[in-house]
């Protein structure tokens, strides 16, 4: 299906779907790690983050790589294979019996997301013509909705049939990649010339102050993120809430964060990348605080305000780096999506060891502040016109 303007939407849909089994594969292994105690003798926590962490720096960290490489290619089997590679080595990591080989298939499934992502938002960014920003948030949104079924998905699988029943995860894998295949762009992303290296070099050098800035923002705001999926449970378990009612919470955020991108694609076309970036980071730090000194449900609706306000700037920075850099999307589309995010989660562990020093309180505050730091970090960035504006001067 394609509009007037030459929107593609249905191929759009089939690779935002993809993105939403993506992420939700890249929420995997943590819901494994209760499961992994029983399995393993003498597993420990930092047993359990040692596998988490070699599946977020290969998923992360590598982007940037794929992304120049993609950026050269430009085939769409980049995607689809991406995505059937990361189903197959997680769906085999309930099947073994050695804890090296584990560490091992989750560093490989995470090169598998690690492909998927700078082809995956270089497609729709492409396929969206002047509707980047609206249509990436709707891109990104499925990836968090993703994100957050994890668990509701795979705890009572696990539960109800042991670990051995990851050999089923990989059906829904085979299918996406089927989709991608059937659906996806037939050929090269970019008509023009694949970039040689010197041509990145160069480009990255005139964008370097705005990308420094965007790659500064997400960084950032993927440390408030991370640092909250992993400290507000404990926090939550210290104020004496269940379980229940903390992943309860925590998905209220998530969810919120999912719709709060849509959103702030909307308001970023109209008013303007920046613009939005900086409102949204600066807003959410006030709502955080908030929640944490109210009670009941005008609490846990701060929390989704919060969330929301948080994550309504994630697939704007990503449309942002590359409008910096257009000749290189899919390299763009790696600095922000996974280099800059994955830098934030490294961090992280410091923000744990001050909760343990100092008390979950004091992280948790922390956590809060950051997102206002983020924004005004944002003021560096290059003020562009607004894609509405855009798209009047070219009707004039």
């Amino acid at each position: 299906m394609e509009d007037k303007s030459g929107i593609q939407y249905s191929k759009i849909a089939v690779i935002s779907l993809a993105h939403l089994l993506n992420d939700l594969y890249s929420n995997y292994l943590p819901q494994m790690l209760p499961f992994l105690i029983v399995l393993y003798p003498g597993f420990t926590a930092t047993s359990g983050a040692i596998i988490v962490s070699v599946f977020s720096i290969t998923s992360s960290l590598t982007q940037p790589l794929f992304g120049y490489f993609m950026d050269k290619q430009g085939k769409r089997w980049l995607a689809y294979i991406g995505t059937l590679w990361m189903a197959v080595m997680l769906s085999l990591t309930g099947v073994v019996n050695n804890y090296l080989l584990l560490v091992v298939l989750a560093a490989l499934a995470g090169l598998g997301t690690a492909v998927f992502h700078p082809q995956a938002s270089t497609m729709v960014n492409v396929l969206s013509r002047d509707r980047k920003a609206v249509l990436l948030s709707i891109f990104v949104a499925f990836g968090n909705f993703g994100f957050a079924l994890s668990p509701l998905l795979l705890v009572p699988l696990f539960q109800a049939y042991g670990l051995r029943a990851t050999l089923v995860t990989i059906i829904p894998g085979i299918i996406v990649a089927i989709l991608l295949f059937l659906f996806s762009p037939k050929d090269q992303i970019s008509k023009s010339s694949p970039p040689t290296l010197r041509v990145v070099f160069k480009s990255l050098k005139g964008a370097a102050r705005e990308l420094t800035a965007i790659v500064s923002v997400i960084a950032i705001r993927s440390l408030a993120y991370t640092g909250l999926l992993t400290i507000l449970p404990l926090y939550f378990k210290y104020k004496n809430l269940s379980n229940i009612q903390a992943s309860h919470l925590v998905t209220i955020m998530l969810a919120a964060g999912a719709f709060g991108g849509i959103i702030g694609g909307f308001i970023s076309d109209y008013f303007g990348r920046k613009q939005l970036i900086i409102g949204s980071l600066v807003l959410s730090t006030p709502l955080f605080f908030i929640f944490l000194l109210t009670k009941g449900m005008i609490s846990t609706i701060f929390l989704a305000l919060a969330g929301s306000a948080l994550l309504s700037s994630f697939s704007v920075t990503v449309v942002a780096a590359q409008e910096a850099i257009p000749e290189n999307k899919a390299l763009a589309a790696g600095l922000t999506m996974g280099f800059a995010n994955g830098l934030g989660g490294l961090v992280v562990i410091a923000i744990g060891r001050i909760g343990d020093v100092f008390g979950l309180t004091t992280a948790v505050s922390i956590l809060f502040i950051l997102p206002i730091i983020a924004g005004f970090t944002g003021i560096f960035m290059k003020n562009r016109p607004s894609a509405r504006l855009q798209r009047q001067a070219q009707q004039i």
